[in-house]
């Protein structure tokens, strides 16, 4: 038989069903809609190559409306990619499969990036065009030049985060970046006009993208729309007019067309509709055939681009960055280590961290900074950071503009696009308006950065809308998540290094907008900071209490040390700027470092919740129980009890 395009977007209109169907899970209305227009992207436009879902220079393929997960499991299938069989489709939502309910890029090969929270796709995408921006800058044509290609529908456009995300590609101008909207007009309450009348060509346009609207089951149109966009010098979206749950002989174009299973009579009548009359799961040969063909279209630019990565001059510096070596930095930190010693100066670890990042920058092009208007009080930009603008894709840092959600959602795309290694800086507080990218760069284990400042009560006059009491807690709640909160100079180049260091998550730098007092007098090659937890000062003698801190707390800790040791009580202090790496100790390093059956007093500006683990059953915590209010940073420390005094009386009332 003659295999027509008709015959291969059915392919995946029918797998997708029949899995939908049989898990009596999913939403099959999408890849029943998207069905033309992924059809002739995947076999046309999209530069990839099934056999090897890594190659660098290959498009990036985002489906930001994840709940249609089974358009890209067929996809993935039909050309050809090993990472998802016909078993794997038959298993679709299933325990300990690689077909699961939304796309996981640590589960299957070839997804770019985990998506489902709607809205976080179209964002991601727009860090991965930065990435190849910034890397074309680098590199050259030669080795990097290609697209990032995203499919999203309406409810991702509903999202807050994907006004960040269009403002911000709109005003870098990244033309490598093509969105493709299944504009179906349907949710899953029913049609978009029950809660949406944006006209969203109209939409990008004002954001500063070029727009385009065609049928998405005309192939030709679809044809002209993809050859397009590809000459474009702003990035593009093609609103692709689309029937929800195509084909289906009662529910298309409607809410009930979304999701869930269809019914066996619905399925029937899909089948009959299209043409498609295979049994469940079966793709006759030729089509198959055609498929595989079409999907390795690609595989010559990839051999061609082979021959040129091995003949640069940029091939070695270009490899590293891809597999995001860092140097030498422990010579970098150490060295540093000693000059912060050295200057005997109190600091903000704010600031601290911004004379770390001078030399850490300098000494690593893949680190590419940034913040959300807050670059002063951040500390984030380094004198040989130059902005990255669309006249200069080689500056290294990103004026993200007040974008906290978008802007750590773009450094999830730019981690996952490989060979930068991101930073970003806001305010704690506001770590409540990024933190479900910053859950989704956990979830998938990505190395992202996020420099936090004004990290409790300490940052004083701006109040308790701005002083982020509960967020450490939140945040060390999260897996795969390193929070570290450091107490002086030398801490906070040492959880710089470890944050480097860690590949398979974030990291959070929790840090002071006040001076602090330096704890660290002494210098040591070895970075103490590495099991999370240490005896930053030993008591006297025969030691009656440990008093455990973070951050700007430690130096409180170490003056309410000396009080005790005047009123003949040997304390032990122990700074722990990482409770997550000491978690990850030895029950025998944590209880030695922790005094085994002393009493525990813990000093921290912000909720208990998290610490009664190493407070244990002898302990007290002098922190805060409220929200904090509106005054210098010195009256707030009195007015919450957070003072050497209140943790010596602590520390007295548990031996005594």
């Amino acid at each position: 038989m003659a295999v027509e395009h008709k015959d291969m977007a059915n392919a995946i209109r029918a797998l997708s069903m029949d899995a939908v169907e049989q898990a009596k899970s999913g939403h099959v209305g999408l890849p029943l809609g998207m069905a033309d227009v992924a059809t002739i992207l995947w076999t046309r436009y999209l530069k990839h190559d099934p056999a090897d879902p890594f190659w660098p220079d290959r498009d990036r393929f985002v489906l930001s409306a994840g709940h249609g997960s089974m358009l890209i499991y067929s996809l993935l299938h039909l050309t050809g990619y090993d990472s998802v069989s016909r078993d794997d489709i038959r298993n679709f939502r299933q325990l300990g499969g690689k077909t699961p309910g939304h796309p996981e890029n640590f589960v299957t090969r070839g997804v770019e990036t985990t998506t489902g929270p709607l809205g976080q796709g179209i964002a991601t995408a727009v860090g991965m065009a930065i990435a190849e921006r910034h890397l074309n800058a680098r590199f050259g044509d030669d080795l990097v030049d290609h697209k990032t290609w995203v499919i999203a529908g309406d409810g991702c456009l509903m999202e807050g985060i994907s006004q960040e995300a269009i403002t911000l590609a709109g005003h870098m101008k990244l033309n490598k970046l093509v969105v493709l909207f299944d504009d179906n007009a349907v949710t899953i309450d029913g049609g978009t006009d029950l809660a949406d009348s944006t006209d969203q060509c109209m939409r990008f346009e004002a954001a500063g993208w070029i727009t385009r609207r065609i049928d998405g089951h005309n192939t030709e149109e679809i044809h002209e729309a993809l050859s397009w966009a590809q000459s474009q010098d702003k990035p593009v979206m093609i609103a692709c007019k689309t029937i929800i749950g195509y084909g289906a002989p009662t529910i298309a174009g409607t809410g009930k067309a979304h999701g869930g299973p269809y019914g066996a009579d619905e399925i029937a009548g899909i089948r009959k509709n299209i043409g498609w009359d295979h049994e469940p799961f079966m793709v006759p040969d030729e089509i198959a055939d055609a498929w595989k063909r079409e999907g390795a279209h690609a595989a010559s630019q990839h051999g061609e681009w082979k021959k040129r990565r091995d003949a640069s001059a940029k091939k070695g510096a270009f490899d590293a960055a891809m597999a995001g070596e860092l140097g030498d930095i422990e010579a970098i930190v150490r060295a540093h280590k000693q000059d912060v010693v050295d200057s005997g100066k109190d600091d903000a670890t704010r600031k601290w961290s911004g004379a770390v990042l001078e030399k850490l920058t300098a000494s690593i092009p893949e680190m590419i900074g940034g913040s959300a208007d807050l670059s002063g009080s951040n500390n984030t930009k380094a004198k040989c950071q130059e902005p990255m603008t669309p006249d200069n894709w080689g500056g290294r840092y990103i004026h993200y503009g007040v974008r906290e959600h978008g802007m750590a959602a773009a450094m999830n795309g730019m981690a996952l696009h490989k060979g930068i290694i991101p930073y970003s800086g806001t305010f704690l507080v506001f770590a409540d308006y990024s933190r479900a990218a910053i859950r989704l760069g956990a979830l998938m284990g990505e190395r992202v950065i996020h420099v936090m400042t004004h990290d409790s009560i300490g940052l004083g006059e701006d109040g308790p809308t701005h002083q982020p009491v509960e967020h450490v807690a939140s945040l060390r709640a999260m897996p795969n998540m390193h929070v570290f909160r450091p107490a002086d100079g030398v801490e906070t180049a040492e959880c710089w290094e470890l944050a480097l260091k860690k590949t398979d998550g974030p990291s959070t730098m929790a840090l002071t907008r006040q001076t602090v007092g330096s704890v660290r007098k002494a210098h040591t090659d070895e970075n103490l900071s590495a099991k999370g937890g240490y005896v930053l000062s030993s008591g006297d003698g025969e030691e009656k209490i440990v008093l455990i801190a973070t951050g700007s707390e430690v130096d409180i800790a170490v003056q309410a040390q000396e009080m005790l040791r005047e009123a003949g009580i040997s304390a032990r202090v122990v700074s722990m700027p990482c409770m997550e790496l000491f978690a990850e100790q030895t029950p025998a390093y944590q209880e030695e470092t922790l005094g085994k059956d002393l009493p525990r007093v813990v000093v921290e500006a912000g909720v208990r919740f998290g610490w009664d683990r190493w407070i244990g059953a002898r302990g007290g915590f002098v922190g805060m129980d409220s929200f904090g209010a509106s005054a210098p940073y010195q009256d707030l420390y009195e007015r919450f009890g957070i003072t050497p005094e209140a943790v010596a009386e602590m520390a007295r009332s548990l031996v005594s």
